[in-house]
């Protein structure tokens, strides 16, 4: 599986092999955050009639606040269990790509 990178400017905020798609949006795992204090918190909550209630987080990032770019499901709905501690980035503040590693 190809590594999946988060980067907002010059700085990787998370990277991971094990990764999920949803609806076109990449997962990453809970723990691939590099640095959870960039994670700043929001009252922003969406539903979704598949995947349950979705929480967000601003990101705190050199000095820029980029606002609801992160949402998970804390405890999706049992169609969307894998990606039960997972993180999605808004791909408009976060740039997203998926690299081979050899």
């Amino acid at each position: 599986m190809p590594r999946a990178v988060a980067k907002v400017g010059d700085r990787i905020i998370a990277e991971t092999e094990n990764w999920e798609t949803v609806e076109d949006n990449v997962y990453f795992p809970r723990a691939a955050i590099i640095d959870d204090s960039i994670l700043l918190d929001s009252d922003r909550s969406t539903f979704c009639s598949w995947k349950g209630y979705a929480s967000y987080w601003h990101l705190g990032v050199d000095g820029r606040t980029l606002e609801n770019a992160v949402w998970y499901y804390r405890d999706p709905y049992s169609a969307a269990a894998n990606i039960e501690d997972h993180v999605a980035f808004g791909e408009s503040m976060v740039v997203l790509w998926l690299t081979n590693v050899f």
